[in-house]
């Protein structure tokens, strides 16, 4: 009986070694057997994704250039087996936090040359015999504080060549294998304690105060930690870039101090003017200027350093006007926290009693106004289009609640200007009804003042297309009707005073055919063809005549005549858009 027992089972364990689901192999890849166990090798066979039907008994995976993206929930979880796990040069982006499913007995998990710019850490709760782990040559850029807690018996960490740049020295102090008891009480470790190998050169450090306690980390290991490369080098900022960690030395973080060597300045009108900011921070902070101009004006800012934590901020006005006068503020801020400092810029006053000599000296770039009128008046336009402009202006006045404007809208060197009163707290006024391919100016002073040199700008409307289109379509409509005129017979019309009107009407119908005609061969021996909206304007107000050949054509040349058919800005040699301020 024990005898035929144990047949049956020697046959059993026969039938499952040779059953196809133990020995296939996947298609494009090789299957080996060595002392180790079964292995798998996969090399450029492009498959895209982890294949769903690999077989349960493999120990050893490799799969390479293949093109793989991603890794999903459970990828190896039915190759329970699996020690020894390469997926290197790759195109994995994507891990997801349950890809290590069921895989307890892997020791070694290789991922270079891969695009992984972070990893699900916790992921590794179903790996806790990993010892090897491999991530060279990825995009990692950060490393939580509890990234290795899942990783107690790793041997070999690879982060080198990623894009670390800032990380916290408590990485390694929550690390289990730096957490022993020994270490604790600062003890020699056992001589039998196994050493862990550390690789994190090549990685884009800036060396600032966020990474003072990382670096004093590196300084300071020891075995069992031995770093692959101890000459970790500093990428940033550029006052340390290029130098060794244990070149070196970086101070605690510190939120901003902004101050200003001068915090009230008194100017004259058109002076330039200068606004100095000093902060100092750690690590280098964000610095921007701000004022209250409703309409800001173009201001330069420009940054120097002046040591490792300390940098000058300028505003440039490059020539005051009045309304540049006010509260001027610097801020700074990093992420400590932020800091200002404010500059008040005051005008001067011209005094009639001075001397000539020192008025002469501080005369404003424009003429004075009484001491209840603004002497500034910044204006631009806002929105431009053929038919009008939409304008907007600051004026800084002293009673600006009740100040009135003018607004001076006409054509250029055109002495008759309309006149447009605008009440106190608005800055703003459109026009809509203005001539297109035509020179206006438009100025905005005081109420009841005359306009001043700054106080106007001369703009171009456009070119009106569609107009142009609409005429020339309302020309081919009158030579289609006249051109049926011409083929009624004459004894279709009938006159209710008169019959000679009929006749009459054919022939002035007639004889301006004729003149049309002429005029085109006039046209045609001079060889241009010029023209102006009210050229075309009253060639449609007395009608134009033509056969039915002439209508087609005409109708053939419309698309070339259109290009001719422009109309001219006054005093202006070309038809441009845009606008000046002088």
């Amino acid at each position: 009986m024990a005898a035929t027992l144990y047949s049956v089972l020697t046959i059993a364990l026969l039938f499952c070694r040779v059953t196809p689901g133990s020995t296939s192999c996947l298609p494009g890849c090789s299957c080996t057997n060595d002392n180790l166990g079964r292995s798998l090798l996969c090399m450029e066979t492009a498959m895209g994704r982890i294949p769903d039907n690999v077989p349960n008994d493999f120990s050893k995976i490799r799969i390479e250039n293949s093109h793989l993206t991603e890794l999903p929930r459970g990828s190896f979880s039915k190759v329970s087996a699996l020690v020894s796990l390469w997926l290197n040069f790759n195109d994995i982006t994507l891990m997801n936090i349950k890809s290590l499913e069921g895989l307890t007995n892997l020791t070694e998990l290789r991922l270079q040359g891969n695009k992984l710019r972070s990893v699900p850490w916790t992921a590794f709760q179903d790996t806790p015999n990993l010892k090897i782990l491999d991530l060279k040559h990825n995009r990692l850029d950060v490393l939580p504080e509890s990234a290795l807690r899942q990783l107690p018996g790793l041997t070999y960490l690879d982060l080198s060549f990623n894009q670390l740049t800032v990380i916290s020295r408590d990485v390694f102090l929550n690390w289990p294998l730096l957490n022993t008891p020994e270490r604790k009480e600062g003890t020699e470790p056992s001589s039998g304690e196994t050493n862990v190998v550390l690789a994190l050169h090549d990685n884009p450090w800036l060396c600032d105060c966020r990474l003072k306690g990382f670096v004093e980390f590196i300084k300071s290991v020891s075995p069992p930690l031995i770093l692959m490369n101890s000459y970790l080098m500093c990428t940033g900022p550029s006052s340390r870039a290029g130098k060794f960690f244990h070149e070196v030395g970086l101070k605690t973080c510190m939120k901003p101090e902004a101050s200003a060597s001068e915090s009230n300045m008194t100017v004259s009108l058109g002076d330039k003017v200068t606004l100095r900011c000093l902060v100092k921070a750690r690590p280098d902070p964000a610095i921007h200027w701000s004022y209250s101009l409703k309409i800001i004006r173009g201001f330069t800012v420009s940054e120097t350093r002046v040591d490792d934590e300390t940098i000058r901020s300028q505003l440039v006005i490059p020539s005051l006007h009045l309304a540049d006068r006010g509260a001027y503020t610097c801020f700074a801020n990093n992420f400590i926290g932020n800091s200002s400092v404010s500059v008040l810029v005051n005008i001067k006053s011209f005094n009639a009693s001075s001397s000539s000599v020192g008025a002469a000296m501080s005369l404003p770039p424009f003429p004075l106004a009484s001491a209840d009128e603004n002497v500034y008046i910044d204006i631009r336009i806002s929105k431009q289009t053929v038919y009008g402009i939409t304008l907007e202006w600051y004026a800084a006045t002293d009673n600006p609640a009740e100040t009135w404007f003018t607004i001076h809208l006409g054509k250029y060197h055109s002495d008759k200007k309309e006149l447009t009163y605008i009440g106190p707290g608005i800055n703003t006024y459109s026009v809509n009804d203005l001539l297109p391919v035509t020179k206006y100016e438009v100025c905005v002073t005081l109420k009841n003042q005359m306009p001043r040199a700054g106080q106007c700008i001369v703009f171009v409307t456009g070119s009106d297309i569609s107009q142009l289109e609409q005429r020339e379509k309302l020309i081919h409509i009158i030579v289609i009707v006249c051109a049926m005129v011409l083929a009624v017979p004459v004894g279709m019309y009938a006159c209710t005073t008169d019959t000679r009107c009929t006749f009459s009407y054919l022939d002035r119908c007639t004889e301006q055919c004729k003149r049309r005609r002429r005029q085109e061969k006039t046209l045609r021996t001079n060889g241009e063809r010029q023209g102006t909206f009210d050229s075309l304007q009253a060639a449609s107000d007395e009608g134009l005549c033509g056969d039915s050949e002439e209508v087609m054509k005409k109708r053939s040349k419309s698309s070339d005549e259109k290009n001719n058919h422009r109309g001219k800005a006054q005093d202006l040699p070309e038809t441009t858009t845009g606008a000046k301020l002088y």
